[in-house]
């Protein structure tokens, strides 16, 4: 009987969707015959907490081991009875299973209410036009915060929905404060999740389970996995893998880590773990180990068999959600920000496009590891081949293309592929804002059902994205907001401040630059984060060159990655963060666009020098069509009538007809000469055919071959360069 995986992504990530690692390995090991099972034990933890059973047991544990308690928590306990009657239909609702109950929670008097819903009255108009889900949705998810609350302050300080005991795993070089706190006895929430393992390993029986830990969030949890499995089952071996270890274990050497686990694995996991089950088997012996930390007489080794080639992106398989509860996770609405409620919001099957990142050049990146640095991408037939599979198994027809930046290229060739197989999906991903995002690729990729892209807009400085090797400028990225914005395509940008070097004046110039692109409509979302040095990035390899100095070199014994730095410049720049993030929350809600930017910060700022109507400007510019012999041509709307006629002018003739194109939102109707309709009404259908797309060239050779002459002219006029708004597209 071969080795059995067990796969568990431990608490906590996501509760509306299932973090995709572990089903990218089970789809592979499914292609490798190696039996495995997979468990999100974070969605399993919540949904048995907070569950009328859970909550009756959590109060009456609270009652047993009384504390101190706030007048906030002191609320909640008195209305424990509220809460236990109400939460199974909480879940329910948050799990789309029970709809009409919005009407009920609306009324603010079902739910029982503490500090959070004092949220509700800054936010509750931007709910106006959403509607009563939405609102019930937002109250739901402030009943759940209040009892998050309640369960830090009376239980487990260490409590929460996507972040379990963070800050013990966050830039942890010495190992000494999660070892400590991993000898203390469980906590109340341990002992459920360790309850829910005990049951699957009893049911599965397994001989390698398999910890994907992405985040600090998820270490302490893993770990506390590890040390009970070691504790119960001697005979499981256990291993970790997962963007945690990716990043921050490159330099491990501390072999207490390895009471909790067996093994360690970096970077992508296929090879990794299929050798880990070979060497299980006997069939492998430690130095054919693939990218693996391991315990060797006390000491931390590590095996590397550079004999032993990574899967290609095309081998790997399909990712398989097989035996995850897809209808049970939980759906929440945290604030009124569109990229954060696709985040938060829906069932998202997990794919990527490409491996690694296609530009790979950004300074503040990781872009010396090899999940950035090695670029691979997948073909668009076998990405749409791997939806339709996924959508067969899930249910699910929403796509999260995960990828460090998607290739337009590859999103064009897959848009095409979608449109051509007529299917019917939703998808997003992470982009660069670059210029091959035309206005015809974005409508393009949202005929294909794009409905939203997020990409680095960062410190929006000119002299900045250009120290950071960005390769845009805020000219190019106000006109590719642009395209996306009027397609129909939402856009959220990362922003940066206190990169190296940044002035403060920058910082501000950069604001106003926001407040404009929001002002204009070209931007929806967006999100602030203060630079960070990391150890593998080029400033971290070379901060001299960014004027910054290490406070020390890394030398610690366990996670290694964020460096400490000092600004030469002086400038602190965490006192601008309230105001940047208070700015952009009003931003996001239509608001403030006319007050000064003094009035987000309480100190002395300097004015911007950017002038008031300098995204404006760059909007107004009319861009010229490029004829590019190679661009493809593409028809996707429909053509309603035609109708030839003889135009008479001063005594001459001239047949002519009319032609009226339509698609789903609007229609366009223009004239053109006999022979030229002629031509246009023949080559249509060939346009319609998505498989075999023409190229201008192509286009334009048959246009001549009719003895037509002047295409370029014919092209590039109008009527045909209005033709765009019903679906014909240059891309």
């Amino acid at each position: 009987m071969g080795t059995k995986v067990l796969l568990i992504t431990p608490p906590f990530t996501q509760l509306n969707t299932p973090y995709p690692a572990t089903a990218y390995l089970k789809g592979f090991l499914d292609k490798k015959n190696i039996d495995s099972q997979q468990l999100d034990l974070g969605i399993e933890t919540i949904l048995k907490i907070f569950s009328q059973p859970g909550l009756s047991s959590l109060f009456f544990n609270i009652r047993q081991n009384p504390v101190p308690l706030t007048a906030n928590a002191d609320r909640i306990l008195a209305l424990s009875s509220s809460y236990i009657a109400t939460i199974d239909a909480v879940i329910h609702f948050l799990q789309g299973k029970n709809p009409i109950l919005a009407y009920h929670i609306v009324q603010r008097k079902f739910l029982p209410e503490a500090s959070r819903f004092q949220q509700t009255e800054q936010v509750e108009w931007a709910f106006g036009s959403m509607g009563i889900q939405d609102w019930a949705k937002f109250l739901c998810t402030m009943y759940l915060e209040d009892l998050s609350d309640f369960i830090q302050e009376t239980t487990d300080p260490y409590f929460g929905f996507s972040r379990y005991a963070e800050k013990l795993g966050r830039s942890a070089a010495s190992f000494d404060t999660l070892y400590e706190t991993l000898s203390a006895p469980q906590t109340y929430i341990d002992e459920v999740y360790l309850s829910i393992l005990d049951h699957e390993i009893s049911k599965y029986e397994p001989d390698l389970i398999a910890l994907t830990v992405p985040f600090p969030g998820n270490l302490y949890a893993a770990l506390r996995c590890g040390k009970w499995i070691k504790e119960k089952h001697s005979n499981i071996k256990i291993a970790m893998g997962g963007g945690f270890p990716n990043t921050e274990l490159r330099s491990l050497s501390d072999p207490r880590v390895f009471e909790f686990l067996d093994f360690i694995t970096l970077d992508d996991g296929e090879a990794p773990v299929e050798n880990l089950v070979n060497f299980i088997n006997g069939r492998l012996k430690p130095e054919d180990l693939k990218r693996t930390f391991m315990l060797e007489n006390g000491i931390v080794s590590y095996k590397n068999n550079s004999a032993c080639r990574d899967y290609k992106m095309s081998e790997t398989g399909t990712p398989n959600y097989h035996g995850l509860p897809l209808s049970d996770y939980i759906s929440v609405l945290e604030i009124a920000n569109p990229m954060h409620r696709l985040w938060n919001d829906g069932r998202w099957n997990k794919l990527t496009m490409a491996h690694g990142c296609y530009w790979g050049k950004c300074t503040f990146c990781d872009i010396s590891l090899d999940y950035i640095k090695l670029y691979e991408p997948v073909a668009a037939s076998l990405l749409c081949d791997r939806m339709q599979e996924m959508i067969a198994n899930t249910g699910i027809n929403g796509f999260h293309f995960v990828d460090e930046a998607a290739p337009p290229s590859l999103m064009k060739a897959l848009a095409i592929e979608i449109l051509s197989r007529k299917m019917v999906v939703s998808w997003w991903t992470n982009i660069r804002f670059e210029k091959s995002f035309t206005r015809d690729l974005c409508l393009l990729l949202r005929a294909s059902g794009c409905i939203a892209v997020s990409g680095g807009l960062e410190v929006a400085s000119d002299r900045l994205l250009q120290l950071i090797e960005k390769g845009i400028t805020i000219e190019q990225v106000t006109k590719v907001n642009k395209h996306f914005t009027e397609a129909g395509i939402m856009v959220h940008a990362y922003l940066m401040y206190g990169f190296p070097t940044q002035t403060i004046q920058e910082t501000i110039d950069s604001l106003e630059m926001i407040r404009q692109m929001f002002a204009a409509g070209v931007l929806k979302s967006g999100f602030w984060h203060q630079f960070a040095m990391t150890v593998h990035s080029p400033v971290g390899l070379n901060p001299a060159k960014y004027k910054v100095k290490k406070n020390s070199e890394l030398t610690g014994t366990f996670a290694n990655n964020d460096v400490e730095y000092k600004d030469l410049s002086g400038i602190i720049h965490d006192k601008f963060s309230f105001g940047l993030k208070k700015s952009l929350f009003n931003y996001m809600q239509h608001t403030g666009f006319d007050e000064p930017l003094q009035k987000w910060f309480d100190f002395k700022i300097p004015s911007t020098t950017i002038k008031p109507d300098h995204i404006e400007n760059i909007l107004n510019e009319q861009e010229l069509p490029l004829f590019r012999s190679n661009a493809k041509v593409l028809w996707l709307g429909q053509l309603h009538k035609s109708a030839y006629y003889t135009k008479s002018k001063k005594g001459l003739q001239r047949e002519m007809a009319t032609v009226q194109l339509i698609n789903n939102y609007t229609e366009v109707s223009f004239d053109i000469s006999k022979p030229q309709a002629d031509w246009f009404l023949n080559i249509l259908p060939r346009l319609s055919d998505l498989s075999k797309p023409l190229n201008l060239e192509q286009l334009k050779s048959d246009y001549e071959s009719q003895g037509l002459e002047d295409f370029e002219l014919f092209w590039d006029n109008k009527p045909i360069n209005t033709l765009y708004k019903v679906g014909l597209l240059v891309v």
